[in-house]
């Protein structure tokens, strides 16, 4: 094995180690990804009451829950909203919303099916896939995230917020967990994404170094071979034409012995 072709194989074992290293944790955090994803569509926490409320109550992009009897000090809630019955849903602003995140939710879920095709195809493809859907998936929840607040407006909160609730106001109101939970969720998905980038332009980048290192390897040994093959050539016609010079010199030396023993 020529030396180059030996530290290609060293380079390939050691960095495909590592990159089996990095892709399981890749694919672990967004399984991870994924379960806060679909935590986040189906939770109802995205907003809800604070000390400064009069009713207690909480919204998420579809389903909430308020006061049966507000201003009473009754804890007891009354909940509504579905997402398969739109006319449920407070606000059109929580619909486009909710569309946005269940599209995020079916991307990072498609995503996880997609990670069965490294058995079958090739790995660069798989992994930036992969990456276009994280980074579609992170688009839809910025566009979710920031078309929420804008349903801030619904009499439903306004009873519960105050009147200086409004677009983008929460008034008397304050962000819960779910809310925060997709936010950071945003930034998973944009590292996930690039991530997935980087491996795959990796293997892509390895592919080729693979490959030049391999047409190198095979001109060195056609060089070689040439070179082989032309000196051994010459020592052939040079190992010829001395065999013939030694005939030659024998034959004249015993023709002048011959000549010489004819004259005495």
């Amino acid at each position: 094995m020529l030396p180059s072709q030996e530290a290609s194989k060293i380079y390939h074992d050691n960095y495909m180690r590592n990159s089996r290293a990095i892709g399981v944790l890749w694919a672990i955090f967004t399984i991870c990804f994924a379960i806060v994803n679909v935590v986040v569509f189906i939770q109802p926490y995205w907003i809800g009451d604070s000390v400064k409320t009069t009713q207690t109550g909480y919204f998420g992009l579809f389903h909430y829950c308020v006061s049966k009897e507000p201003g009473t000090g009754s804890r007891e809630l009354y909940c509504a909203g579905s997402f398969s019955d739109f006319s449920s849903i407070p606000s059109g602003a929580f619909k486009a919303a909710s569309v946005f995140v269940l599209l995020s939710m079916v991307l990072i879920l498609s995503c996880i099916a997609c990670m069965a095709l490294f058995f079958f195809c090739n790995t660069s493809t798989v992994y930036k896939t992969c990456a276009w859907m994280q980074l579609l998936c992170g688009v839809c929840l910025v566009l979710g995230c920031m078309i929420f607040p804008d349903g801030w407006d619904a009499e439903v909160i306004q009873d519960m917020c105050g009147e200086q609730s409004g677009k983008y106001s929460l008034g008397n109101c304050s962000v819960r967990w779910a809310y925060m939970l997709a936010i950071m969720g945003i930034l998973d998905a944009l590292i996930l994404s690039f991530l997935a980038f980087v491996l795959g332009n990796r293997q892509t980048d390895f592919y080729l170094d693979d490959l030049q290192t391999d047409n190198k390897g095979e001109q060195n040994i056609t060089f070689y071979s040439f070179f082989h093959l032309f000196i051994q050539s010459i020592l052939s016609s040079s190992f010829n034409f001395y065999c013939t010079m030694i005939q030659r010199f024998n034959c004249t030396f015993n023709f002048g012995m011959e000549c010489k023993t004819s004259e005495m």
